[in-house]
């Protein structure tokens, strides 16, 4: 109950809390909920008692809302205001990932149009022509085989595939 001596002070706290949740306007459901349990009160007899459960929010907000000269407040504080700050520096780094992201999809944009340029200016017009020759050089980047694992290559210009071979990934002319 965060330092409180009786439940009904920790009560007051309970209800700040509930209150500025309220107005950010979300469901209260969502992040308080209340139970009633029996417990024990002597010589065998029950009475009910009302538990609230909360989620971390519901905690974040019930700190916030507390006694800060209690060591557990102070430390419940300490607690959140460090988490938020992880996640301040984690969304920090995405930002700056997809900033690279970002630019090195534009430089690969502007790579494959002056490709496309070359091979324009070198002959190559039709879509199929300028595919075949793409795929010629993944296979030469990964230095592997086509989506049918072939390793020869056929010439953009006839289909033929007795021209050349790809020998670790370099077009070879037979």
């Amino acid at each position: 109950m965060l330092g409180y001596a009786e439940y009904r002070n920790f009560e007051g706290v309970i209800e700040q809390a509930k209150v500025a949740y309220k107005n950010s306007g979300q469901t209260m459901e969502d992040h308080f909920g209340e139970v009633t349990d029996m417990i024990a009160v002597g010589k065998g007899a029950k009475r009910p008692a009302k538990t609230i459960l909360m989620s971390r929010y519901a905690c974040y907000l019930a700190i916030q809302n507390a006694d800060p000269p209690k060591e557990i407040v102070a430390l419940g504080e300490t607690y959140f205001a460090v988490q938020t700050r992880r996640q301040e520096l984690t969304d920090e780094e995405q930002l700056l990932e997809d900033g690279r992201r970002l630019l090195i999809r534009n430089d690969i944009r502007l790579h494959n149009a002056k490709l496309a340029d070359t091979a324009m200016r070198a002959g190559v017009v039709e879509l199929i022509d300028y595919a075949i020759l793409q795929n010629h050089g993944y296979r030469g980047l990964y230095k592997g085989p086509d989506q049918r694992g072939d390793l020869a290559c056929v010439c953009y210009q006839c289909g033929d595939n007795d021209h050349g071979v790809l020998t670790n990934g370099f077009l070879k002319v037979v």
